[in-house]
């Protein structure tokens, strides 16, 4: 049915799911743990879980064969991303995995998702949780369970995880989110820096088909017909909606737990990847969150370790099983004696060395914030990077080019999601060197760049891109971080520049760690905006630097030993999974327009154990067009479809947007149509005007 951004890539997942589990040390390690030995597995296919509204939400499940005889643990996966289909690879990989080490694995679909009763009608709603919260209660009353339950999952599945934790269900006594994040507005493909991006409609029109997507018939039987109906009946014009909450208001802020850390009470094992855009969840988990807690943080993009692209990857397996041993029976297995953060510290960028794995090693801190990272600051002069104030000046970007032709994407997949060499764009930009560097520089933390920054329009934005730039003079994206400037003083409730006016602002990169090489040069580069990352200012905006007044701030980590990374590494994951096409790139014509495609690879694949044939593409097709000088030429358009097919059984759901704009409004189209049998039996579009809100 397409890939969602918010998941592994479908032909990732089924390589995964051909290596097997990852193979992981029968031996004790060097505290005394070992993994248990294996035990055969009994698999559930569907177990019907009755919500107190009636509504049956539809459950597979991996118990160990000794539950006969002893309760197990058990831990929870719960998404909208069809158990019985397109995530079974990934649902049998793992169930199988963790079942075969005594931990049972229930795999669940949302409400109104895959073969689950009842509509899915947006993201994390008070339904969703409390469903998740019935759900739980119920694993841990059965039979076979100890009574102990933990979550996990990914994106979506790390999301909500989170957010019932913060919920506080008794029977929850630990949970490992991936990839996801704490706060909803800023950090989850909706509004970046509180400008509209690209991602929100690249999710939203996937977002669609999942809402959109028919149970089994094979699960619920004669019934499906309707149910389908009743889904494609009650799918909202989400892109609309999303579109209507254009601050941090309270649509955003529900379910945002970073409003209230106090509330998760229980451990946490959080993981991401620095080529993530999720990642700046970490440091906020592990600084006030009061629970015990964990954080790993790999080269990998958003994936899961075992299978992680860039690697290297690990044999996860070896720390879940550790994880969940220690918390949800009572196992010691020294997890919680080392350190609070372990992190890879590449010594290229991905962009530089993909697809062999980064280089680099794993570090670890102890605590976090760490006290002996310290902030080192160089301040911007005329071309330079220098560690002292320069005399008072100005510098003028107009911001009438397109630049960000670099960093397209901002949930980047390797291969052609991630970003480029950034020349091109440099060279557009301003930007700001130091010296070459007399030793290697190691950072872990945000970049802070502080810019006085003044703006010739009532809205505009500022975009800071930290590169390094190589001997060869090649400059390589580290982190980047932009903003909104009219949401300088919150995202909740923005104010209008006035024009000429300079102002003091601070923009925290995303969280990163890196090694500069000694010889290289850092780099700041700054623009006004970056395009297709987000939407453009309603006019063109030209910004003016107070150079004396504005500093970069690194986060120097001392060179040191670091201790002993315990966790395998997976050798089976060595491949390089496929990613989303790489975008091709027309411009600037005669007339100035520049125009970016992709249009993704078709792929169709029989489902194991189920004689489905699943078909879709690994990615969206989309056309991105704007003209140079003319911010209001902008279109966006995207389009995604995939079916299902079993004997009579032949289901298909496309779904499109467009967008455009005058500086006024926003100009939505959101299309949904579903056939059976090649007949149309659904269809509808919802076209609407939204006022932009300084946006």
């Amino acid at each position: 049915m397409g890939i969602t951004r918010r998941d592994l890539l479908l032909l990732a997942l089924l390589s995964a799911s051909r290596a097997g589990a990852a193979k992981v040390r029968g031996e004790a390690d060097a505290r005394g743990f070992r993994l248990p030995d294996k035990q055969a597995v009994r698999i559930i296919e569907n177990e019907w879980v009755t919500m107190r509204d009636g509504t049956r939400l539809s459950a597979r499940l991996w118990l160990p064969a000794e539950t006969a005889r002893v309760p197990a643990p058990v831990v929870l996966e719960y998404i909208p991303y069809r158990k019985r289909d397109l995530y079974r690879s990934h649902d049998d990989l793992w169930g199988g995995t963790l079942a075969q080490y005594g931990i049972a694995y229930a795999r669940v679909d949302v409400r109104g998702s895959g073969d689950s009763e009842g509509v899915l009608l947006d993201e994390y709603l008070a339904q969703e949780l409390e469903d998740g919260l019935e759900v739980i209660a119920w694993l841990a009353r059965q039979r076979w369970s100890n009574g102990s339950v933990g979550m996990r999952g990914i994106s979506w599945g790390g999301i909500n995880t989170l957010q019932i934790a913060a919920l506080g269900p008794p029977e929850l006594k630990a949970i490992m989110p991936m990839c996801c994040t704490d706060t909803r507005y800023t950090d989850d493909a909706h509004f970046i820096g509180g400008a509209l991006g690209l991602t929100d409609l690249q999710w939203g029109v996937q977002f669609k088909a999942v809402m959109a997507m028919p149970p089994d018939p094979a699960v619920v039987g004669d019934d499906w017909r309707q149910q389908w109906r009743q889904r494609l009946e009650a799918a909202p014009p989400i892109l609309e909606q999303w579109l209507s909450h254009q601050t941090n208001d309270a649509y955003w802020q529900r379910g945002s737990v970073s409003k209230d850390f106090s509330r998760i009470r229980c451990p946490v094992y959080i993981v991401d990847g620095w080529v993530d855009t999720y990642l700046n969840t970490v440091p906020r988990v592990l600084a006030h969150v009061e629970a015990p807690r964990k954080a790993l943080v790999g080269p990998w993009a958003h994936n899961y370790p075992e299978s992680a692209s860039p690697g290297p990857s690990l044999d996860w397996a070896y720390e879940e099983v550790r994880w969940w041993k220690h918390w949800l029976a009572g196992v010691p297995t020294a997890i919680m004696d080392e350190p609070m953060l372990r992190a890879y510290m590449p010594y290229r960028t991905c962009s530089e060395s993909y697809p062999q794995d980064t280089p680099g090693r794993w570090i670890a801190e102890s605590r976090w914030p760490a006290p002996h990272i310290a902030g080192r600051t160089w301040y911007l002069q005329e071309g330079h990077l220098a560690e002292k104030p320069g005399p008072r000046g100005e510098l003028r970007h107009a911001g009438d080019d397109i630049v960000g032709l670099t960093k397209p994407e901002w949930l980047p997949f390797p291969p052609g999601g991630i970003p480029s060499e950034q020349s091109p764009d440099d060279r557009k930009s301003l930007t700001f060197d130091t010296a070459p560097l007399a030793a290697d520089l190691e950072i872990l933390g945000h970049p802070i760049g502080r810019i006085r920054v003044a703006a010739d329009q009532p809205v505009a934005k500022l975009a800071l891109r930290l590169c390094e730039v190589d001997r060869d003079g090649k400059s390589w994206l580290v982190t980047y971080g932009l903003l909104n400037l009219t949401h300088r003083a919150g995202d909740e409730h923005p104010v209008p520049l006035n024009p000429g006016e300079a102002y003091d602002v601070r923009i925290d990169l995303s969280f990163i760690a890196h090694r500069f090489k000694a010889g290289n040069r850092v780099r700041l580069a700054v623009s006004e905006s970056l395009w297709p990352l987000v939407w453009p200012s309603p006019r063109v905006a030209a910004l003016t630097l107070t150079l004396d007044a504005s500093s970069l701030e690194l986060p120097v980590r001392p060179m040191s030993r670091d201790p002993f990374f315990p966790i395998p590494q997976n050798a089976t994951a060595k491949g390089t999974p496929p990613g989303r096409t790489p975008l091709e790139e027309k411009g600037p014509d005669a007339q100035g327009w520049y125009e970016i495609e992709d249009d993704p690879q078709r792929v169709s694949y029989p489902v194991a154990d189920t004689g489905t044939i699943v078909s879709g593409a690994l990615g969206i097709k989309e056309r991105l067009r704007i003209k140079r000088g003319d911010n209001n030429s902008c279109e966006w358009q995207g389009e995604r479809s995939g079916g299902f097919e079993r004997g009579a059984w032949n289901c298909r759901v496309y779904s499109a947007f467009r967008l455009t704009s005058t500086p006024d409004s926003f100009f939505i189209e959101e299309t949904v149509r579903a056939s059976e049998g090649g007949e149309t039996i659904f269809e509808r579009i919802n076209r609407a005007a939204v006022k932009r809100e300084l946006m």
